[in-house]
């Protein structure tokens, strides 16, 4: 993969606990890395290259649960940054539980695409034709964020459809939504407010509740989030 500056990678990777095998800066740039039983290799970036196009190079790693590499990339994060990097660059991509793979995107723009072995081959990447109404918008989001890295695009296509199902859509799914419109506006550094006031006023039953935590319960702040009183 490309490397448009050596040092930035080897800190970037470094602080993620990966070893340099090999780096020569001259005649040419090689770096070598590895960490968990595999291994990134680097060389010089083509002229004209811009790491924030995140179009450079990428590779696959194959892993049987990605939820523990995720777990150890944002603990390093969080141990050197002192919070996990899920905007800009670079970054990681955020986790959702039961999800079959994330992405790191490196300094120079390069993704390293971490995905379970036995993802499903029958995974739909533009959303579910069997789901409708704001289920499907949701479905859409997902596709946008975890196998795009399109976190605007899932944020606009999120607020397209609240407005146009969010009226009639169950609300357990009002509740989903909002809360992957709090957490999207807070990546993008847009306002959370509008989308948690919303979802504080979400009148849900202890089904819904349970329903909305299940999917978003990795979001710091859910429960702060939710109103506190429940309906039967």
């Amino acid at each position: 993969m490309p490397c448009a500056s050596l040092e930035e990678t080897l800190a970037f990777y470094e602080a993620l606990g990966f070893e340099a095998t090999y780096r020569q800066s001259r005649p040419y740039v090689y770096l070598a890395l590895k960490w968990s039983g595999f291994h990134l290799h680097f060389g010089p970036a083509p002229k004209g290259l811009d790491p924030a196009r995140e179009e450079s190079g990428g590779c696959l790693v194959m892993v049987d649960d990605v939820a523990p590499y995720h777990a150890a990339f944002a603990a390093a994060m969080r141990r050197v940054h002192g919070k996990v990097l899920t905007s800009g660059l670079p970054r990681i991509t955020r986790y959702r539980p039961g999800a079959s793979r994330f992405t790191l995107i490196d300094p120079s723009g390069n993704s390293i695409v971490f995905i379970r072995r036995d993802e499903p081959e029958e995974l739909e990447y533009g959303g579910s034709k069997k789901l409708t109404g704001l289920a499907k918008v949701l479905d859409n989001a997902r596709i946008l964020r975890e196998f795009k890295n399109d976190d605007l695009q899932a944020f606009r296509a999120l607020k397209s459809g609240m407005r146009r199902h969010g009226a009639d859509a169950p609300a357990a799914e009002r509740g989903i939504a909002l809360g992957h419109l709090v957490d999207l506006a807070a990546v993008l550094g847009e306002s959370v407010e509008p989308w948690a006031s919303d979802l504080r006023g979400l009148e849900l039953t202890a089904d819904d509740r349970r329903r909305v935590e299940s999917e978003l319960g990795h979001l710091a702040g859910l429960r702060e989030w939710l109103a506190p009183q429940e309906r039967d």
